[in-house]
C-alpha cells in the first residue's frame, strides 16, 4: 500500500502490527537483570556449521531465486550475511559478493571460507547495521537477506532499502514462525513465561506489500535442521544463556533439552520481488 502522493506507507497497519508483535518477545527486564551474561547472540562456530553444510548440500529455494536473477559477473549483496551460508553457494563467479554484517567475527569467518572455494569473485566486506551503512553500498543487482527479519522492528525502512539498493532482485529469506520459537518450552518452565506466537512470515508478506506496493513471490520449503544446527556439546551452553540462566543449571537445560528430541527443522519462507534502483536512477 502506498500513499496518496506515491511514496511507500512506511508506518501502515502491517508495518506498525509487525513492530508491536516483535516487541513483545523481549525477554523482562528482571531476567534480564539477573542474567549473569548476555542472552544475545549465537556462537560464530554455528553459523561456519551452517555455511559449510550450505556449500556442501543442494542449493536451496533462496539460492535458486538469487541465482535466477544474478546476471554473469554480477554483484550481490548479503545483508546480515553471517557467515555466508545464503550468499557464498551462488557467489557470482567474475563478479562481486558485498557482505554486511555488524559483528566482524563473521565476516572474518566468511572470508576465510571465501578463500576456499574454486571460484573466483571479488569480497567486500561491510561492517556495520542495515540500513544504517545503505550508503556505504553501491547498487547491486540482487539483494539477499536470509534469517535477519525478526531482528528487525522497523522492518519497513529495512526493506524499502533493500529494495532500492538492487537492479533486479530482493530475496528475503525467513522462518514461518519466530526462530525462537523451539525455546518457548523452555521459558515456560525456568521461568513461567508464555512467549507470542506472532509475527510470522505472513506478516512479513503483509508488509511487503504494504511498503513495497507488490505481492512477492513466495516459497515455503523445509530446512534440514533446526536453527540450533547440530547438537553438541556447546549446545546446551549457549541455550542456557539464551534462557538468562546461571551456569548452575546447565545440566537441566541439557536434560530438558535430551529429552525435548530432534527439535522439527523449522519451515521457511523465501520472498522475492523487483529491485528498485533502475527505477530510482
Amino acid at each position: 500500500m502506498h500513499t496518496g502522493d506515491g511514496q511507500p506507507n512506511l508506518q501502515g497497519p502491517a508495518a506498525s502490527f509487525w513492530a508491536d508483535a516483535l516487541a513483545q518477545w523481549a525477554v523482562p527486564e528482571e531476567i534480564l537483570a539477573a542474567a549473569p551474561e548476555s542472552p544475545w547472540g549465537f556462537p560464530t562456530a554455528l553459523f561456519v556449521q551452517n555455511a559449510r553444510r550450505a556449500l556442501e548440500g543442494p542449493p536451496t529455494p533462496t539460492h535458486r531465486r538469487v541465482a535466477e536473477a544474478l546476471p554473469e559477473a554480477g554483484v550481490l549483496l548479503d545483508v546480515g550475511a553471517g557467515a555466508g551460508a545464503a550468499s557464498l553457494p551462488v557467489a557470482p563467479r567474475d563478479g562481486r559478493l558485498v557482505a554486511l554484517d555488524q559483528h566482524r567475527e563473521m565476516l572474518t569467518a566468511l572470508a576465510d571460507l571465501a578463500r576456499s572455494l574454486d571460484r573466483t569473485f571479488d569480497l567486500e566486506l561491510v561492517e556495520g547495521k542495515w540500513p544504517d551503512t545503505a550508503h556505504e553500498v553501491a547498487t547491486v543487482d540482487v539483494a539477499l537477506c536470509a534469517n535477519v527479519a525478526y531482528n528487525v522492528a522497523d522492518v519497513s525502512t529495512f526493506l524499502t532499502a533493500l529494495t532500492n539498493a538492487a537492479r533486479h532482485r530482493v530475496v528475503v529469506e525467513l522462518s514461518a514462525s519466530h526462530p525462537q520459537s523451539p525455546l518457548s518450552p523452555l521459558w515456560q518452565h525456568f521461568w513461567g513465561l508464555n512467549r507470542p506466537d506472532r509475527p510470522t512470515a505472513d506478516d512479513a508478506i503483509a508488509v511487503v506489500r504494504e511498503v513495497i506496493g507488490v505481492a512477492p513471490g513466495v516459497e515455503r520449503w523445509q530446512r534440514r535442521s533446526s536453527f540450533m544446527g547440530e547438537r553438541g556439546p556447546d549446545t546446551a551452553n549457549w541455550v542456557r544463556q539464551r534462557l538468562c540462566l546461571p551456569p548452575s543449571r546447565e545440566p537441566e537445560v541439557a536434560t530438558l533439552l535430551g529429552r525435548m528430541g530432534d527439535l522439527a527443522p523449522p519451515e521457511a519462507v523465501t520472498l522475492w520481488w523487483s529491485g528498485g534502483a533502475s527505477v530510482r536512477q
